[in-house]
């Protein structure tokens, strides 16, 4: 006579509304790591080079030259630094607050490259001459044919890439589909078939 084992429970399936911890860690980790290394490449340039001097990396390919940006990231819209010190404050806490509801790994890296861009250059904002909330970023990477810029902006790009990819692909914050909005049927013109 063999014996049976009793019948185990189902898995409960994960709360939706609670995100793993993991994700909310790798979005944090992300974020500061970016953003460190950000304010200390800009620290680094700021000590190091004179401003407006090319500094050759790879001959013409890649050279340093400080500069001070008044405008967004590769110095667009110069004139409307109050504007852009407020946008980017309103990312940050966006960005803050939909992490609470990651599940996704891309998303958390995604959102953790645009945190560390939007604070990084924010960060410059707010403690950089002229003064507060109008404070010049620092930008010293020059690429040919490119505005120069700096590792802030580099994350801001690449996370616009990944959320482009992201919502291409139609991944959820959750790292699940994306419900697709039904289309209406249209209605039969001439009123349907005659007898």
């Amino acid at each position: 006579m063999t014996e049976t084992s009793p019948p185990q429970p189902p898995a409960r399936e994960p709360d939706p509304e609670t995100p793993p911890a993991r994700r909310t860690w790798l979005f944090f980790a992300v974020a500061a790591v970016l953003y460190a290394a950000d304010q200390l490449t800009k620290v680094a340039a700021v000590a190091s080079l004179e401003p407006g001097v090319p500094y050759p990396v790879l001959g013409e390919i890649v050279q340093l030259r400080l500069i001070r940006n008044p405008g967004a990231a590769f110095s667009f819209a110069t004139g409307m630094t109050w504007i852009f010190t407020i946008i980017a404050t309103v990312v940050v806490v966006v960005v803050i607050r939909v992490s609470r509801r990651l599940r996704s790994r891309a998303w958390a890296v995604a959102l953790g490259l645009l945190l560390a861009g939007a604070l990084g250059n924010l960060t410059d904002r707010f403690l950089r001459q002229p003064g507060f909330a109008r404070g010049h970023v620092v930008d010293f990477v020059q690429l040919p044919h490119w505005p120069i810029f700096n590792v802030a902006d580099s994350c801001i790009c690449a996370a616009a890439v990944l959320v482009a990819v992201l919502a291409f692909r139609n991944v959820g914050l959750d790292g699940r589909p994306v419900p697709s909005t039904p289309r209406r049927a249209r209605p039969a013109r001439g009123g349907g078939r005659r007898g």
